[in-house]
């Protein structure tokens, strides 16, 4: 359920500068996910038995990020890779930009 209360919170939030989704149809999103121009990276199973591969495809195709990754693993709706849950999409977007010592 991440993903439906993560899009919209990422449209009404300024503060959130990258975010994960996945796992969920167009539905109701596809109008809050065209909202979103923030770095997105989209995971889905190839053989979700819940959200068809055309309706994951389409929410992803929704956003108007110019910086996203679609992630597509084979495998039903529960069964997504570890690898994803700790994806490097954060480490490289939400790095603290520590100053130099003067």
């Amino acid at each position: 359920m991440g993903t439906a209360i993560g899009v919209p919170l990422t449209a009404a939030e300024p503060r959130i500068t990258a975010a994960v989704f996945g796992l969920h149809w167009r539905d109701v999103l596809a109008e809050k996910a065209k909202q979103l121009t923030v770095p997105i990276e989209f995971d889905m199973q190839g053989d979700d038995e819940y959200v068809p591969h055309e309706a994951g495809l389409a929410l992803s195709g929704a956003f108007a990020s110019a910086e996203k990754t679609l992630h597509v693993n084979a495998g039903r709706h529960k069964q997504l890779p570890r690898f994803e849950a700790v994806s490097r999409f954060f480490a490289r977007r939400l790095r603290r930009v520590v100053p130099s010592p003067a």
